[in-house]
């Protein structure tokens, strides 16, 4: 292999461990346990598994183990508290970027970009969700506020 398409397939590395740094800094913003670097570094090894196997020949068999393999430590990332569980957002997380540093390995790459910041905006959403939801409740309490005082009004006339 010439020097050339070594360093395209260094570009790609860096091109995964860039989306997946991208995003691990939710995570990482979060004070979650897979951050910036455990992120990255999944998605450049995913590339890196994925390269290697293009040139073996042995495409299906490396990427059915890298998909294998992150389901492992992604079962690393969950844990049971009492009645609830933690880790499942940050286990899926690690496996959303074991398939963009895939997709950018198969330079596929408008799917992995895309793919990363749909990643960010889904992990974004819950305190979108919780805003929401906040805004929902005190416009309720609004709504049976004035209730309350039509009701007070009407009993007064």
């Amino acid at each position: 292999m010439d020097t050339g398409d070594q360093l395209l397939i260094l570009a790609r590395l860096a091109l995964a461990a860039f989306l997946g740094a991208f995003i691990g800094l939710e995570r990482e913003l979060r004070g979650y346990p897979a951050g910036v670097r455990t992120v990255a570094l999944v998605a450049l090894g995913s590339a890196l598994f994925t390269e290697v196997s293009r040139l073996m020949g042995s495409e299906d068999r490396i990427a059915a183990g890298i998909v294998s393999g992150i389901g492992f430590l992604g079962a690393g990332l969950i844990f049971r508290e009492g009645y609830t569980v933690r880790g499942i957002t940050t286990a899926a997380t690690v496996w959303a970027a074991a398939a963009i540093g895939m997709a950018v390995a198969r330079e596929l790459y408008l799917v992995a970009g895309l793919g990363s910041l749909l990643v960010f905006v889904l992990l974004e959403a819950r305190p979108v969700v919780r805003r929401l939801e906040a805004l929902i409740l005190s416009l309720g309490r609004e709504l049976v506020l004035r209730e309350e005082e039509h009701d007070q009004e009407q009993d007064r006339r």
